[in-house]
């Protein structure tokens, strides 16, 4: 060959590896923009206008307070409850705007169950080095980001070193599928302090597997490599303590060795060391914000259901959680986005979260090319694939043992179907690119090779696309929530309606539209929303409550009484039922059973400032003014600024010829309310008085 030919290859091959970046960038760059694109505040992260007061910037400002706790003050009435934790006694405090929803509560403190890495290697140092605060779905975005980046390399090293042959193309395809497959934009429709964590495991994870990668394929530096997958997987351990019994595949370069007759006992150290001193360090955390080093605070939520004595892991949920993620199939329409939940089946004793997930096995079929890697290393050569075996059986491992421990788990989620998704997915690209490898000598199988792998690929990503669309709406929900607590009603009412054309039997969208609309006045079209609301979900006690109220002011008394004992029947210690109950009988003229109504209710919320004033009002109907008095003083007393208690008790003053109380809160009354026409009339007739 003569160096005119060798400077042409050279060139040639330079123009290559030009294309291949070109195209391998480009996809990357497609990908990330459509992550930042997607990514958007989950239900809690709405209510949040400044990025300072969400959880983890709350973790990070306790920290530099020298403090372990969140720097978040604990209501008052909450630090006195008997029991903070039950369920009923901490509903006030619960709401998804109260900012305390899922924290864990300790000896008069806040605390995050969420793990604590996140933290440490990206709020804590953004604040550092800019002064300024992350939102979580910022932060949701970089983690998948740098996870996807990761994959795609460990893809690309996959490519170069086994399977050059194999066009670009088709590794495109698969880093396509490592972005749109694996269920990152799904997680980034809804971001919150629990897709942080996951986030961020998933980046841990997948950096632990490239470093097993290395530690695989380059045995002069294997401790070290080891050394740092241990590292990665001990601070992944950090984020999701659910990771714990996946770190078996720091095992797998150890096992290696020894079956290559090497000296093991440095690389065991390597792969048990710094996972395990994180591990010491995570205990050393937990027992000094707990009093127990393996309390990680779960047990100690603020949560609708009481955690203290839950069973988090049984064998009775294994079967369940392996229908919902791996079987069960989506439902699908002809109306966009085409995509809806799964039916869920009956839930097994205990099991009680299930937030829409999907089967993949038969909604993300590509998973299915993961079955195919036996051809991975067909015809090859023993020594060249031996790496390459060891570092798929730690994917796989990694993949087996974590699908496992969430199938014990008592919910079900599909944000827990991402972390182990993309590790299935890497093994189903590795599986596309042995059938491309394997099929290059039989052109006749070839081209109907490609299209079964590219029509189960693209349906995968379409999929995983029209799911977000699905998650989106729910953000956007969440959206017409905060709205509506500002009062912005037609803003609230316009998003609401939107969310409805893209899940039409979202039952709390259907409620929380008829809020919106009763509080405009439109009672009918309110009445009409919380039907449907009910024709959805029958027992929707919420909704059945709304609609007695609406009832109530259309005059319709005895419809309203029925829907209020439909909705105590549902939950029986739903006080602000007990109190329309008490009302909607108050107005039948039933004023002895709306007291009983009104006291039921306040058994429940002692501070419940409306049924203490609703009471008061049916004490003064049937003569017992002094009681009345009583509540309305309580009732001002939880609620300084509640214009009509200022009325009422300014009109019982009056009567009792207490004529300077009477001013004083007929003035109150007007203060907070200056159309308070009542109070306006009270306040002329006794200032006409000589």
């Amino acid at each position: 060959m003569s160096k005119t030919d060798g400077r042409e290859l050279e060139v040639a091959a330079a123009k290559s590896r030009s294309m291949q970046h070109w195209v391998l960038g480009t996809v990357c760059a497609l990908v990330i923009g459509l992550y930042g694109y997607t990514a958007q505040s989950g239900c809690l992260e709405s209510f949040c206008l400044n990025p300072a007061d969400t959880y983890y910037n709350l973790l990070v400002q306790g920290f530099r307070a020298g403090q372990l706790s969140l720097k978040k003050d604990v209501p008052v009435g909450l630090a006195r409850l008997a029991n903070p934790y039950d369920s009923t006694a901490n509903a006030l405090y619960r709401s998804e705007s109260s900012g305390m929803l899922d924290l864990s509560y300790y000896k008069g403190r806040f605390y995050l169950y969420f793990g604590v890495t996140p933290a440490l290697i990206l709020f804590w140092p953004f604040v550092a080095l800019t002064g300024q605060y992350l939102f979580h779905k910022q932060a949701v975005a970089i983690f998948c980001a740098i996870s996807f980046l990761i994959s795609v390399g460990l893809l690309r090293a996959l490519w170069r070193r086994y399977f050059a042959e194999v066009h670009v193309g088709v590794v495109a395809a698969c880093a396509l599928a490592l972005g749109l497959a694996t269920g990152m934009p799904v997680l980034l429709a809804q971001c919150d302090v629990y897709e942080v964590a996951i986030g961020c495991g998933c980046l841990l994870t997948m950096l632990a597997l490239a470093a097993i990668w290395c530690a695989v394929h380059d045995p002069e530096r294997r401790y070290r490599w080891l050394a740092a997958a241990s590292l990665a997987y001990g601070m992944a351990l950090g984020a999701r303590p659910s990771l714990l019994f996946g770190a078996v595949i720091l095992l797998v370069p150890v096992v290696q060795a020894w079956r290559e007759r090497r000296k093991i006992a440095l690389l065991l150290t390597a792969a048990i060391g710094p996972i395990v001193l994180i591990g010491l360090g995570l205990m050393f955390y937990n027992a000094l914000r707990f009093n127990n080093p393996m309390e990680f605070g779960q047990r100690l939520q603020i949560n609708a259901a009481q955690q203290v004595a839950r069973q988090f892991f049984s064998p009775r949920y294994l079967w369940f959680n392996f229908r919902v993620y791996f079987l069960e199939l989506a439902r699908w329409s002809g109306r966009f986005p085409f995509v809806h939940g799964i039916v869920v089946p009956p839930l097994p004793p205990g099991h009680e979260v299930v937030q829409a997930p999907f089967g993949i096995l038969t909604n993300i079929p590509l998973v299915w090319l993961a079955m195919v890697l036996p051809l991975v290393w067909r015809g090859r050569l023993v020594q060249i694939p031996s790496a390459l075996r060891w570092f798929l059986l730690a994917v796989t491992l990694f993949f087996g043992v974590y699908a496992l421990t969430l199938c014990l788990y008592f919910g079900a989620c599909f944000r827990f179907e991402v972390e182990f998704l993309p590790a299935l997915v890497l093994l189903a690209a590795v599986g596309i690119l042995g059938l491309e490898r394997a099929t290059m000598d039989r052109p006749r199988w070839q081209p109907a090779v490609r299209w079964g792998w590219s029509l189960v690929l693209g349906f995968s990503v379409a999929f995983n696309l029209l799911a977000t669309v699905l998650y989106h709406a729910d953000s956007r929900y969440w959206q017409g929530v905060v709205l509506a607590q500002q009062g912005r009603l037609s803003e609230a009412i316009q998003i609401y309606e939107d969310v409805l054309r893209i899940r039409p039997d979202f039952a709390e969208a259907h409620n929380n539209l008829g809020v919106a609309l009763a509080r405009r006045g439109k009672i009918q079209a309110a009445i009409g929303e919380y039907n449907q609301a009910l024709q959805i979900n029958p027992d929707y006690a919420e909704a059945h409550n709304n609609l007695a109220v609406a009832l109530g002011r259309e005059g319709r008394t005895q419809e309203a009484i029925r829907h209020c004992e439909q909705a105590l029947r549902i939950n029986p210690d739903y006080a602000e039922a007990h109190d329309n109950l008490g009302n909607a009988l108050a107005q039948g003229g039933n004023v002895e059973e709306a007291v009983g109504q009104y006291e039921q209710a306040l058994q429940i919320r002692p501070d419940y400032a409306e049924a203490h004033f609703n009471l008061g009002v049916a004490l003064a109907r049937l003569g017992r003014m002094s009681e009345a008095m009583d509540h309305w003083e309580q009732a001002l007393r939880i609620r300084p600024q509640y214009a009509n208690a200022h009325y009422s008790l300014g009109v019982a003053l009056e009567r009792l010829g207490r004529v300077g109380e009477a001013i004083s809160h007929y003035q109150s009354a007007l203060q907070i309310n200056p159309n308070l026409v009542e109070a306006r009339n009270g306040l002329a007739r006794l200032r006409a008085i000589p």
